[in-house]
Protein backbone atom coordinates (compact mmCIF):
# COMPACT_ATOMS: atom_id res chain seq x y z
CA UNK A 1 0.00 0.00 0.00
CA UNK A 2 1.10 4.11 -0.76
CA UNK A 3 0.17 7.26 0.74
CA UNK A 4 1.11 10.22 -1.32
CA UNK A 5 2.28 13.81 0.32
CA UNK A 6 2.29 17.18 -0.75
CA UNK A 7 4.73 19.68 0.29
CA UNK A 8 4.57 23.06 2.35
CA UNK A 9 6.15 25.82 2.42
CA UNK A 10 10.54 26.10 2.12
CA UNK A 11 10.17 23.90 -1.13
CA UNK A 12 9.44 26.48 -3.59
CA UNK A 13 12.52 27.46 -5.93
CA UNK A 14 12.31 29.61 -9.40
CA UNK A 15 12.16 27.92 -12.36
CA UNK A 16 9.59 24.69 -10.13
CA UNK A 17 7.67 22.74 -12.72
CA UNK A 18 9.39 24.80 -15.95
CA UNK A 19 10.10 21.25 -17.33
CA UNK A 20 6.39 20.21 -17.59
CA UNK A 21 5.09 23.48 -18.42
CA UNK A 22 7.39 23.75 -21.37
CA UNK A 23 6.68 20.07 -22.22
CA UNK A 24 2.85 20.08 -21.83
CA UNK A 25 0.07 22.52 -23.06
CA UNK A 26 -2.40 21.60 -20.33
CA UNK A 27 -0.20 22.89 -17.52
CA UNK A 28 0.37 25.89 -19.32
CA UNK A 29 -3.17 26.05 -19.44
CA UNK A 30 -3.10 24.87 -15.51
CA UNK A 31 -0.73 28.06 -14.89
CA UNK A 32 -2.98 30.46 -17.20
CA UNK A 33 -6.08 29.67 -14.74
CA UNK A 34 -4.00 30.17 -11.72
CA UNK A 35 -3.65 33.74 -13.57
CA UNK A 36 -7.28 34.49 -14.23
CA UNK A 37 -8.51 33.01 -10.99
CA UNK A 38 -5.90 34.99 -8.98
CA UNK A 39 -5.92 38.16 -11.31
CA UNK A 40 -2.57 37.95 -11.11
CA UNK A 41 0.89 36.71 -12.86
CA UNK A 42 1.47 34.00 -10.85
CA UNK A 43 2.95 31.52 -13.80
CA UNK A 44 5.57 34.77 -14.77
CA UNK A 45 6.63 34.98 -10.65
CA UNK A 46 7.23 31.20 -10.36
CA UNK A 47 8.98 30.81 -13.85
CA UNK A 48 11.27 33.56 -14.04
CA UNK A 49 11.13 35.10 -10.41
CA UNK A 50 12.35 37.40 -8.32
CA UNK A 51 13.03 34.97 -5.47
CA UNK A 52 11.97 37.63 -2.95
CA UNK A 53 8.63 37.99 -4.39
CA UNK A 54 8.24 34.39 -4.52
CA UNK A 55 9.19 33.83 -1.17
CA UNK A 56 6.45 36.40 0.36
CA UNK A 57 4.11 33.93 1.55
CA UNK A 58 0.89 34.72 0.23
CA UNK A 59 2.62 34.09 -2.91
CA UNK A 60 4.71 31.12 -2.01
CA UNK A 61 1.45 29.15 -0.82
CA UNK A 62 -0.81 29.20 -4.19
CA UNK A 63 2.61 28.80 -5.97
CA UNK A 64 3.43 26.08 -4.32
CA UNK A 65 -0.04 24.60 -5.00
CA UNK A 66 0.13 25.26 -8.56
CA UNK A 67 3.16 23.53 -8.80
CA UNK A 68 1.89 20.28 -7.11
CA UNK A 69 -1.52 20.04 -8.73
CA UNK A 70 0.00 19.96 -12.45
CA UNK A 71 2.73 17.47 -11.53
CA UNK A 72 -0.14 15.24 -10.07
CA UNK A 73 -2.03 16.18 -13.38
CA UNK A 74 0.70 15.02 -15.65
CA UNK A 75 1.49 11.75 -13.73
CA UNK A 76 -2.57 11.17 -13.97
CA UNK A 77 -3.55 12.02 -17.50
CA UNK A 78 0.25 11.71 -19.24
CA UNK A 79 1.43 8.49 -17.75
CA UNK A 80 -1.91 6.74 -16.41
CA UNK A 81 -0.82 6.32 -13.16
CA UNK A 82 -3.77 6.51 -10.81
CA UNK A 83 -2.45 7.81 -7.56
CA UNK A 84 -5.53 8.11 -6.09
CA UNK A 85 -5.71 4.34 -5.50
CA UNK A 86 -3.26 5.51 -2.55
CA UNK A 87 -4.98 4.64 0.58
CA UNK A 88 -4.36 8.12 1.82
CA UNK A 89 -3.15 11.36 1.07
CA UNK A 90 -1.50 13.73 3.36
CA UNK A 91 0.26 17.46 2.87
CA UNK A 92 2.32 19.63 4.92
CA UNK A 93 0.85 22.74 6.25
CA UNK A 94 -0.47 24.67 3.14
CA UNK A 95 0.61 20.95 1.26
CA UNK A 96 -3.15 19.47 3.04
CA UNK A 97 -4.92 21.59 0.58
CA UNK A 98 -2.67 20.23 -2.47
CA UNK A 99 -4.18 16.87 -1.14
CA UNK A 100 -7.68 18.08 -1.06
CA UNK A 101 -7.31 19.24 -4.40
CA UNK A 102 -6.03 16.36 -5.71
CA UNK A 103 -8.73 13.73 -4.00
CA UNK A 104 -11.48 15.97 -5.48
CA UNK A 105 -12.71 17.49 -2.10
CA UNK A 106 -12.15 21.08 -3.12
CA UNK A 107 -12.40 22.75 -6.94
CA UNK A 108 -8.83 24.01 -7.69
CA UNK A 109 -10.01 27.49 -8.27
CA UNK A 110 -11.32 27.32 -4.82
CA UNK A 111 -8.10 26.42 -3.44
CA UNK A 112 -5.80 28.49 -4.75
CA UNK A 113 -7.84 31.52 -3.83
CA UNK A 114 -8.08 30.72 0.02
CA UNK A 115 -4.21 29.41 -0.28
CA UNK A 116 -3.73 33.38 -1.42
CA UNK A 117 -5.87 34.75 1.35
CA UNK A 118 -4.30 32.10 3.74
CA UNK A 119 -0.86 32.98 3.27
CA UNK A 120 -2.11 37.08 3.25
CA UNK A 121 -3.71 36.32 6.35
CA UNK A 122 -0.83 34.76 8.12
CA UNK A 123 1.61 37.42 6.65
CA UNK A 124 -0.51 39.37 8.30
CA UNK A 125 -1.06 38.89 11.39
CA UNK A 126 1.72 39.65 12.74
CA UNK A 127 3.89 42.81 12.05
CA UNK A 128 7.01 42.16 10.25
CA UNK A 129 10.03 41.52 12.65
CA UNK A 130 7.94 40.72 15.27
CA UNK A 131 7.46 37.07 15.04
CA UNK A 132 10.28 34.44 14.44
CA UNK A 133 10.85 30.89 13.86
CA UNK A 134 13.22 28.29 14.66
CA UNK A 135 14.03 24.28 14.08
CA UNK A 136 15.65 22.52 17.28
CA UNK A 137 17.95 19.75 16.02
CA UNK A 138 19.04 16.37 17.66
CA UNK A 139 16.12 16.45 20.65
CA UNK A 140 12.93 14.78 21.38
CA UNK A 141 9.91 16.79 21.59
CA UNK A 142 8.91 16.34 25.67
CA UNK A 143 12.36 17.11 25.98
CA UNK A 144 11.32 20.75 23.81
CA UNK A 145 7.87 21.03 25.88
CA UNK A 146 9.49 21.00 29.06
CA UNK A 147 12.05 23.89 28.50
CA UNK A 148 9.45 26.24 26.89
CA UNK A 149 7.60 25.41 30.00
CA UNK A 150 10.41 26.04 32.55
CA UNK A 151 11.24 29.72 30.88
CA UNK A 152 7.49 30.19 30.54
CA UNK A 153 7.62 32.07 26.92
CA UNK A 154 3.63 32.30 26.92
CA UNK A 155 4.08 33.19 23.07
CA UNK A 156 6.03 30.17 21.74
CA UNK A 157 4.97 27.04 20.75
CA UNK A 158 6.01 23.60 19.18
CA UNK A 159 4.96 24.53 15.49
CA UNK A 160 6.17 21.31 13.62
CA UNK A 161 6.96 18.17 14.41
CA UNK A 162 8.65 16.95 11.16
CA UNK A 163 10.93 14.09 12.54
CA UNK A 164 12.69 12.51 15.60
CA UNK A 165 15.12 15.25 16.17
CA UNK A 166 13.71 18.55 14.14
CA UNK A 167 10.98 20.26 15.94
CA UNK A 168 10.37 23.79 14.76
CA UNK A 169 9.41 26.27 17.44
CA UNK A 170 7.08 29.38 16.82
CA UNK A 171 6.76 33.20 18.55
CA UNK A 172 7.58 36.45 18.71
CA UNK A 173 10.86 38.08 18.93
CA UNK A 174 11.56 38.71 22.04
CA UNK A 175 10.79 35.50 23.35
CA UNK A 176 12.39 33.05 20.70
CA UNK A 177 15.66 35.06 21.50
CA UNK A 178 15.20 34.07 25.09
CA UNK A 179 14.59 30.99 24.01
CA UNK A 180 17.74 30.87 21.98
CA UNK A 181 20.02 31.63 25.10
CA UNK A 182 18.41 29.13 26.87
CA UNK A 183 19.11 26.52 24.34
CA UNK A 184 22.79 27.78 24.01
CA UNK A 185 23.09 27.41 27.63
CA UNK A 186 22.20 23.58 27.30
CA UNK A 187 24.43 22.91 23.91
CA UNK A 188 21.51 22.30 22.14
CA UNK A 189 21.66 23.06 18.41
CA UNK A 190 19.01 25.11 16.59
CA UNK A 191 18.61 27.13 13.21
CA UNK A 192 16.68 30.34 12.94
CA UNK A 193 14.50 29.60 9.79
CA UNK A 194 14.40 32.62 7.02
CA UNK A 195 10.42 33.09 7.66
CA UNK A 196 8.54 36.16 7.75
CA UNK A 197 6.02 35.65 10.10
CA UNK A 198 5.50 32.90 13.12
CA UNK A 199 3.22 30.25 11.61
CA UNK A 200 1.38 27.57 13.74
CA UNK A 201 1.20 28.89 16.95
CA UNK A 202 -1.28 31.44 19.16
CA UNK A 203 0.13 34.53 17.32
CA UNK A 204 -1.78 33.75 13.73
CA UNK A 205 -5.32 34.45 15.40
CA UNK A 206 -6.28 36.71 13.01
CA UNK A 207 -5.74 34.63 10.31
CA UNK A 208 -7.91 31.87 11.70
CA UNK A 209 -10.83 34.25 11.73
CA UNK A 210 -10.19 35.25 8.24
CA UNK A 211 -9.79 31.88 7.30
CA UNK A 212 -12.47 30.63 9.14
CA UNK A 213 -15.17 32.67 7.48
CA UNK A 214 -13.46 31.89 3.68
CA UNK A 215 -13.37 28.20 4.47
CA UNK A 216 -16.42 27.90 5.76
CA UNK A 217 -18.03 29.35 3.23
CA UNK A 218 -16.26 27.13 0.22
CA UNK A 219 -17.86 23.83 -1.00
CA UNK A 220 -15.92 20.87 -0.08
CA UNK A 221 -16.75 17.11 -0.63
CA UNK A 222 -15.68 13.75 0.81
CA UNK A 223 -11.97 13.18 -0.60
CA UNK A 224 -11.13 9.93 -2.07
CA UNK A 225 -8.46 8.47 -0.74
CA UNK A 226 -8.86 10.16 2.62
CA UNK A 227 -6.93 12.79 3.60
CA UNK A 228 -4.24 12.72 6.72
CA UNK A 229 -5.05 15.62 8.83
CA UNK A 230 -1.73 17.58 10.36
CA UNK A 231 -3.82 18.57 13.42
CA UNK A 232 -4.79 15.30 14.79
CA UNK A 233 -2.63 12.68 12.55
CA UNK A 234 -5.57 10.89 11.92
CA UNK A 235 -7.42 10.17 8.86
CA UNK A 236 -10.68 12.20 8.02
CA UNK A 237 -13.86 10.85 6.09
CA UNK A 238 -15.82 13.72 7.12
CA UNK A 239 -16.69 17.13 5.30
CA UNK A 240 -17.81 19.31 8.14
CA UNK A 241 -14.68 17.77 10.12
CA UNK A 242 -12.11 18.72 7.51
CA UNK A 243 -12.92 21.91 7.32
CA UNK A 244 -13.29 22.89 10.76
CA UNK A 245 -9.43 20.89 11.54
CA UNK A 246 -8.02 23.09 8.25
CA UNK A 247 -9.06 26.14 10.29
CA UNK A 248 -7.46 25.17 13.38
CA UNK A 249 -4.52 24.00 11.27
CA UNK A 250 -3.65 27.80 11.13
CA UNK A 251 -3.00 28.07 14.82
CA UNK A 252 -1.99 24.19 15.54
CA UNK A 253 0.88 21.82 15.31
CA UNK A 254 1.89 20.31 12.57
CA UNK A 255 1.71 16.88 13.67
CA UNK A 256 3.92 15.80 10.66
CA UNK A 257 6.08 12.47 12.08
CA UNK A 258 2.46 11.38 13.54
CA UNK A 259 0.87 11.42 10.67
CA UNK A 260 3.57 9.48 8.61
CA UNK A 261 3.66 7.41 11.87
CA UNK A 262 0.07 6.59 11.26
CA UNK A 263 0.05 5.59 7.66
CA UNK A 264 3.00 2.98 8.06
CA UNK A 265 1.43 1.72 11.29
CA UNK A 266 -1.73 1.26 9.19
CA UNK A 267 0.06 -0.68 6.38
CA UNK A 268 1.75 1.98 4.31
CA UNK A 269 5.18 0.46 3.35
CA UNK A 270 5.45 3.64 0.51
CA UNK A 271 5.44 7.40 0.25
CA UNK A 272 5.19 9.48 -3.01
CA UNK A 273 5.77 13.01 -2.86
CA UNK A 274 4.71 15.20 -5.60
CA UNK A 275 5.83 18.86 -5.57
CA UNK A 276 8.73 20.91 -5.74
CA UNK A 277 11.38 19.96 -3.53
CA UNK A 278 12.41 16.76 -1.98
CA UNK A 279 11.81 17.52 1.56
CA UNK A 280 9.35 14.97 2.65
CA UNK A 281 10.97 12.52 1.23
CA UNK A 282 13.91 13.36 3.80
CA UNK A 283 11.46 13.45 6.78
CA UNK A 284 10.03 10.12 5.79
CA UNK A 285 13.62 8.58 5.83
CA UNK A 286 13.92 10.07 9.43
CA UNK A 287 10.97 8.41 10.64
CA UNK A 288 11.21 5.32 9.02
CA UNK A 289 13.93 3.71 7.24
CA UNK A 290 12.36 0.68 6.35
CA UNK A 291 9.47 2.52 4.37
CA UNK A 292 10.51 3.51 0.97
CA UNK A 293 9.95 7.50 -0.18
CA UNK A 294 10.79 9.34 -3.19
CA UNK A 295 9.71 12.54 -4.52
CA UNK A 296 8.14 13.47 -8.26
CA UNK A 297 9.32 16.76 -9.24
CA UNK A 298 10.93 16.01 -12.82
CA UNK A 299 10.09 13.93 -15.60
CA UNK A 300 12.60 11.47 -15.04
CA UNK A 301 10.93 11.13 -11.65
CA UNK A 302 7.69 9.59 -12.53
CA UNK A 303 8.96 6.74 -15.44
CA UNK A 304 10.43 5.41 -11.71
CA UNK A 305 6.38 5.30 -9.87
CA UNK A 306 5.21 1.78 -9.41
CA UNK A 307 2.33 1.58 -7.09
CA UNK A 308 1.63 -2.36 -7.59
CA UNK A 309 3.96 -3.52 -5.82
Amino acid sequence: MFAVMFPGQGSQAIGMAKEFYDRYSFVKNIFKKADEVLEFPISKLILEGPSDQLNITENTQPSIFLVSYSIFSVVKSEFNIDLNKAKYFAGHSLGEYSALAAANSVDFNDAIKLLKKRGKSMQLAVPFGNGAMIAILGQEIKNIEKILLDIDVKNCQIANDNCPGQIVVSGTISEINKLIDTLKKLSIKNIKLPVSAPFHCKLMKTATEIMKKEINNTKFNLPSPKIISNVNALEQDNVDRIKSLLIEQIESRVKWRESIQYMINNGIKKFIEIGPGKVLTGLVKRIDKNVESYSINKYEDIEKININD
